[in-house]
């Protein structure tokens, strides 16, 4: 069961659509605290931010794509992940670190060439978007 006191690793995205890249930072983050919160930021049909502009899927999608992909690797909503609405969050600050570090994970170009703007024109061009 999700543990809301337990130490938690925070996603924060668009995921437009959620994909393989995502999945593969989803694995790393749960390998460090066993839970991760992923918090989906409500975007569609307005923008993100710069060169952001492009976001097709609602929220109830966005979450259902998230869910399903993860159960295909065994996980489970509710046990090592939990999903959250944030508002359309564009700056994070902070005044000091207090218990909580910002990481950036590198990945080999396989995962790093992923990329949900070549997905969205893609799922254009087949007439699925």
């Amino acid at each position: 069961m999700f543990d809301w006191k337990k130490p938690t690793v925070q996603m924060l995205g668009r995921w437009q659509p959620w994909h393989d890249g995502h999945k593969e930072l989803f694995k790393r983050c749960v390998a460090k605290t066993g839970q991760v919160i992923i918090q989906v930021r409500d975007v569609e049909g307005s923008s993100g931010g710069v060169g952001q502009d492009d976001n097709p899927f609602s929220w109830v999608s966005v979450c259902k794509n998230i869910e399903e992909n993860l159960q295909k690797e065994g996980f489970k909503r509710g046990q090592e992940f939990e999903i959250m609405l944030v508002p359309n969050i564009v700056n994070i600050t902070y005044g000091r670190g207090v218990g909580y570090v910002f990481e950036e994970e590198v990945f080999d170009k396989s995962i790093t060439d992923i990329s949900a703007t070549k997905i969205r024109r893609d799922l254009r061009e087949k007439g699925e978007l």
